[in-house]
């Protein structure tokens, strides 16, 4: 994985890995339909890195803050939390939405990385140096590693913790997933430091997880955020995570959305996905077919989209969904 991450993700500078790594061990995946496992290769249960599949966790986690009331997404993030990243003019007028859908614009630097040097920002980002948040958009892990920061300031535990508590043991996980940050990421917490997870794997570390409990997420997140009953997530919640950003219309709360067709344009326009490391890590959510794929070191990840949704037809809206 180090000398994956040296020809593959890692930035032009600050090139230093600061977190742990997981060597990849070839292909998996599922597919999941009605709740049902249809077809599966390689070891889906077998823990992968996750790249940046992982900022769509973190927006669940955003999620649980947001239905214990503490977080609403339009209102200033300084107004929950007390951190110097919030403390100037700029910071003041980022929301939890503009951190969750990659608008905040905030340039600085974080547990030894700045904004500057993260190359996806060039590379398919859109915003404007320098501009005010929610005018412009980068994907850019430096900034989604703020949001983790502010997350686990406002929920006042770490991460991993609240995501097992609250969705994973909820929906019936494996023990086998797990959650890393960079070394020295570590917060104060009424005392207590805190470790904070990343939200990529650009400098190592995020999240760590097999494909089986990945479509469990995505299952999740297609009944509109039940289990078996249960309200894990607010409904509302996940219509938030597909709500199209204003300045990204195929990208929600750190979801890729398919509907203009830009995210892979033979699959259906209904899906809606996490995907890491150019889509080689995805997590494929359709609810108009009540469809999940998931795929790890996928080498034709759209065909594999593709071919799976023209072999299902869409639901019909008067069918019961069981």
């Amino acid at each position: 994985m180090a000398s994956y991450l040296a020809a593959q993700v890692s930035d032009a500078s600050h090139r230093e890995v600061v977190g742990p790594l997981l060597d990849g061990q070839g292909p998996s995946g599922v597919v999941v339909r009605r709740g049902t496992v249809l077809a599966s290769w390689g070891d889906p249960t077998r823990t992968e890195m996750a790249f940046s599949a992982t900022k769509s966790v973190l927006s669940l986690v955003g999620g649980v803050a947001f239905d214990d009331a503490r977080l609403r997404l339009d209102e200033p993030v300084a107004e929950s939390v007390d951190l110097p990243q919030f403390g100037d003019s700029h910071g003041h007028a980022i929301t939890w939405r503009h951190l969750l859908d990659q608008t905040s614009q905030w340039e600085g630097e974080l547990w030894g990385k700045p904004t500057w040097a993260d190359a996806q920002s060039t590379r398919e980002g859109t915003e404007s140096a320098g501009g005010p948040p929610g005018q412009g958009w980068a994907y850019n892990d430096v900034r989604v590693n703020l949001t983790a920061l502010a997350l686990t300031v406002v929920l006042g535990r770490s991460l991993p913790e609240v995501l097992r508590e609250r969705v994973m043991t909820a929906i019936g996980a494996s023990g086998g997933w797990s959650w890393h940050g960079y070394q020295n990421a570590l917060v104060d917490v009424d005392g207590t430091q805190v470790p904070v997870v990343s939200g990529g794997a650009h400098w190592g570390g995020g999240l760590w997880i097999g494909a089986l409990d990945l479509a469990r997420i995505g299952h999740l997140c297609l009944r509109g955020g039940t289990w078996a009953g249960r309200q894990v997530l607010s409904r509302r919640w996940i219509e938030e995570l597909w709500t199209p950003c204003r300045a990204k219309p195929n990208y929600g709360l750190s979801w890729w959305l398919n509907d203009d067709r830009t995210v892979w344009p033979q699959a259906p326009r209904t899906g809606r996905c996490a995907r890491g490391n150019g889509g080689n890590h995805l997590l494929w959510v359709d609810p108009a077919r009540d469809l999940v794929i998931v795929s790890r070191w996928g080498a034709d990840v759209e065909r594999l989209l593709a071919e799976v949704s023209g072999a299902v037809s869409p639901e019909s809206p008067m069918s019961p969904v069981v």
